[in-house]
């Protein structure tokens, strides 16, 4: 099992009254606010920002929380991109992504700005906790074995399928590479996956759908910033402390 959570008295303390599993954000500080006020311990499962009206506010939010050690995040595409565009490197640009650093560049934001891209750089892709995985984008069987890269650098397979999810070589009529859910089928039996990325649900509650393998991915994507609302699941602790 791959172990990424700092087991520290204050996050045991957390974790001993389980998870809150939070879908993509995208900007949605209202939402956020509700999501994480909980004595679960919080998975954000990445895209915090762009779309929504104050990215800045939620990275703000996902910090303290990160600093009162009861809650982290995975990356995200979005959150990948912006990591990268303030190491000044050369990408794509787009609307949502400078409306997101214009407001980071705002001096009353300055404080997210300095603390963000240390958090960023060190954001897991995925995370294996027991037979449950934490992942934003889609699964492969490999990340039961393999830690996760660091998430701004290079793109690796499993780095691309844990950011992206699994395309096709074909392009959808909004620009956006085609996405498949073959890797499904891959999830071993009893394992269950946490994702988000793609908006699966048609009645704005999370989506799960059973594998050929005899596992199943849940989908916790409902359209945040972008039309929908925010949703997020309640798991029971984890693991049970030995004496």
């Amino acid at each position: 099992m791959l172990e990424l959570l700092p087991h520290d008295g204050n996050v045991k303390d957390t974790m001993r009254n389980g998870l809150r599993i939070v879908g993509d954000v995208h900007g949605d500080l209202d939402a956020f606010r509700h999501a994480v006020a909980t004595d679960r311990f919080v998975i954000q499962l990445g895209d915090l920002v762009d779309y929504g009206p104050d990215s800045a506010g939620v990275l703000r939010l996902m910090l303290q929380v990160m600093h009162e050690k009861r809650g982290l995040f995975l990356i995200g595409n979005h959150d990948r991109k912006l990591g990268r565009a303030l190491m000044g490197k050369r990408l794509r640009s787009t609307p949502h992504l400078e409306d997101t650093l214009a407001q980071l560049y705002r001096p009353e934001n300055t404080d997210v700005l300095h603390a963000l891209l240390p958090v960023l750089e060190n954001a897991p892709a995925w995370m294996v906790m027991g037979q449950t995985v934490f992942v934003h984008g889609a699964f492969d069987p490999r990340m039961l074995m393999e830690p996760p890269p660091p998430p701004l650098g290079r793109v690796t397979y499993l780095l691309s399928r844990a950011l992206f999810g699994e395309t096709t070589n074909r392009m959808q009529p909004d620009g956006y590479p085609e996405r498949t859910l073959n890797w499904v089928n891959t999830i071993p039996a009893g394992y269950t996956i946490y994702c988000g990325h793609d908006q699966r649900s048609t009645n704005g509650c999370p989506l799960a759908i059973p594998g050929r393998s005899g596992g199943q991915a849940i989908f916790v994507d409902t359209g945040a910033g972008k039309g929908g609302h925010l949703a997020w699941l309640d798991l029971p602790p984890p693991f049970v402390e030995k004496a």
